[in-house]
């Protein structure tokens, strides 16, 4: 499957989610269904996928968490802010560096309507 068509299934997703439950919840209240959605659909879903902190060559302790990747392609960001700031993108962006996922959304569901919550992050893949 393409990323656009992934991309579509999961914004299906998200405006379902956010019909059902509307703003004004926490981030886990709008993550948990949302990837009931997306496997309801059949796809390959990750939740808090962790990552492991590579310093210098060497893993070290600490990992990063993905909230969602679907099919191996599209990191999910699930948000419940006021509004979306610079680091909420810069975020993603690492995560996508991490996994060399190309594509990434954010989505803030603490919006009236979900339209005025979708982010989609394209990142050009540099394997050095």
């Amino acid at each position: 499957m393409k990323h656009d068509e992934i991309t579509e299934i999961i914004l299906e997703c998200a405006f379902e989610v956010h019909s059902q439950l509307g703003p004004g919840l926490m981030e886990s209240c709008y993550e948990i269904p949302l990837v009931y959605e997306l496997r309801l659909r059949g796809l390959k879903v990750e939740q808090q996928k962790e990552l492991p902190l590579i310093y210098k060559g060497k893993k070290l302790g600490k990992t990063y968490r993905i909230d969602i990747l679907v099919e191996n392609k599209i990191i999910i960001e699930v948000k419940a802010v006021e509004y979306l700031m610079d680091i909420h993108t810069a975020q993603l962006l690492t995560y996508m560096k991490l996994t060399n996922c190309q594509v990434g959304l954010i989505l803030n569901f603490n919006v009236p309507s979900m339209r005025k919550g979708i982010k989609r992050v394209v990142r050009n893949y540099n394997p050095e």
